[in-house]
């Protein structure tokens, strides 16, 4: 870091404004945590003043129809063109929603430094993501959030991480917050081994009247190495020239306001009177607020069809809308009241009580297994009988009706229900290996006949072996796979490693990559009719210190 640019900086954010010429050519401090609010290093309160910037994306909890999107922090280009415009808005802080891992980020990311802006970002892609239907978590999508940590951790305007958006958004799919709070611990555990510097993971969840206050006490309860350490609230209640009290934001301010860890708007900006004249950003970061909220991150830069943006494209070329003077005229008038990190006394340490599980939640406090590919590997070393390679989505998944048909114990090594919290070692593992687990496990229960591991020509006896270094793992996880593993990943693992799709084959092309597009393969649905459930997460990250 440099000394002088951090001087400008100090001064800069002392009185309340960030500017570019302020740490032009510099690395930002890293933003830090203290108890529920964000601050500079320097001691400085930090209120998140941001804008949502991508195009054509979604990665709340479903699939994507095509699986491409465009990375807008490898888009140099883009970058150049609307980092001036975000700037100019006042804003410090973009949220990005997907990012291909094997682009090179060094342009956008220096340029947003040496405007003042941090990043938030999204582990998950449209494709490569946990399903609210249908939630796994496993050690492909384990390396795929990996691989975004790993490309942006080096950064030091890296905020922190979204690990689901919107995953869970009503009462019918809760439980698949199980798997999502799987890949919060995971991923902080991966940023600590991987000895980077501290930077958060979040959730960011929907309005739901139904499940909010459920969702904000199961994310935060429980040991602090599985809770999140932000809340994103996605709002849109405050429409046209609302209130306060009108908008619902009396009511939500009062239910965090004895949140332990920082939370803040991590969408907002109802569309439904227009022209938007946002008028909650006052309330936002006035003094009603922003002793419980630490700020808020409009929804959107880009005018797309979804009407919700402030500047529209017409070829290469941005130009405002007048939602973008309103946003601008209100953000850059607003001067949040700052509390100096010394003098803040952190009195809300207690962490939320965990909802039981019942008819109105349905996830588990007991959380799926760490996605370790290592002992996935090991485990398919170990075995006699193996599937054979290069099977379809539809042939593995007749294939395990037929095997966990023929022998319902075959499966429960690899089956995972996130609402009992009842989970096989091996259920973190890939479709593949999976397969090969029950295949193995009929095949030893049929006393090792030659005709139990055929499966129509899609299995294959090997001579199965466990190293020194597997030993221990294969061990835990108990001859039926029903045992407790506890040894975390050392690396990205997965087949593929980072920047792996969940087929196993790599998302983008040199030139895909070179203009920050990729394309994800179709998701494997081989498993959906036995309610196997795989968890994968993967985060890369360097943003904020916890104190």
């Amino acid at each position: 870091m440099k000394t002088s640019g951090l001087a400008s900086f100090a001064a800069t954010v002392l009185s309340g404004a960030l500017f570019a010429t302020a740490v032009a050519a510099a690395d930002l401090p890293p933003i830090v945590i203290k108890g529920s609010h964000f601050f500079y290093e320097n001691g400085t309160e930090f209120f998140i003043k941001g804008i949502a910037y991508q195009q054509d994306v979604s990665t709340n909890g479903s699939t994507s129809a095509t699986g491409k999107f465009t990375d807008p922090l490898a888009d140099q280009a883009g970058c150049t063109r609307d980092v001036p415009l975000i700037a100019a808005l006042g804003v410090n802080t973009i949220r990005v929603y997907a990012i291909n891992a094997s682009a090179n980020h060094d342009f956008c990311m220096k340029l947003l430094a040496d405007n003042g802006i941090y990043l938030i970002q999204d582990l998950s892609n449209p494709v490569d993501s946990i399903i609210r239907d249908d939630p796994k978590w496993n050690t492909e999508l384990f390396a795929t959030y990996a691989g975004v940590v790993d490309a942006l951790a080096g950064y030091t305007n890296t905020l922190g991480f979204f690990a689901g958006n919107e995953v869970s958004n009503d009462r019918t799919n809760t439980d698949a917050s199980a798997f999502v709070k799987a890949a919060v611990r995971d991923m902080k555990a991966y940023i600590k081994t991987k000895n980077y510097r501290t930077i958060g993971v979040g959730y960011a969840t929907n309005d739901d009247a139904a499940i909010r206050d459920d969702l904000a006490s199961y994310f935060n309860c429980g040991d602090a190495s599985e809770a999140i350490d932000f809340w994103g609230y996605n709002i849109y209640s405050w429409c046209g020239d609302s209130s306060f009290t009108e908008s619902g934001f009396d009511q939500r301010t009062k239910e965090f306001e004895k949140f332990s860890v920082p939370a803040f708007f991590a969408e907002y900006g109802c569309n439904t009177v227009q022209p938007r004249v946002f008028t909650e950003v006052a309330a936002i970061y006035g003094p009603n607020m922003t002793n419980v909220w630490s700020g808020g991150i409009m929804y959107m830069y880009f005018q797309e069809a979804n009407d919700y943006g402030i500047v529209s494209l017409t070829g290469t070329t941005a130009s405002k809308l007048p939602d973008y003077t309103a946003l601008s005229s209100q953000l850059n008038a607003v001067r949040p009241s700052n509390t100096a990190s010394a003098a803040y006394v952190v009195s809300n340490t207690v962490a939320s009580a965990c909802p039981a599980t019942g008819t109105a939640w349905a996830a588990s406090s007991n959380l799926p297994p760490i996605a370790n590919a290592q002992l996935c590997e090991c485990m398919v070393s170990s075995l006699s009988c193996v599937a054979n390679s290069g099977l379809t989505g539809n042939q593995t998944a007749d294939l395990f009706d037929t095997v966990c048909g023929l022998d319902k114990n075959a499966c429960a090594g690899i089956s995972a229900n996130g609402t009992t919290g009842v989970y096989g070692a091996y259920s973190v593992c890939t479709a593949s290996q999976q397969l090969s687990f029950a295949f193995n496990q009929y095949y030893v229960s049929q006393k090792s006949a030659k005709t139990a591991c055929d499966f129509g020509g899609n299995a294959k006896v090997q001579s199965g072996s466990t190293s020194s270094s597997c030993s221990s793992l294969v061990s835990a996880a108990g001859a039926a796979g029903t045992g407790t593993v506890t040894a975390a990943p050392t690396a990205a693992g997965a087949s593929g490693g980072s920047g792996t799709g969940s087929s196993g084959a790599s998302t983008s092309s040199t030139s895909k990559a070179a203009a920050g597009m990729i394309t994800v393969p179709a998701l494997n649905t081989g498993l959906l009719s036995l309610g196997v459930y795989v968890v994968v997460a993967g985060m890369a990250g360097m943003g904020m210190i916890l104190l």
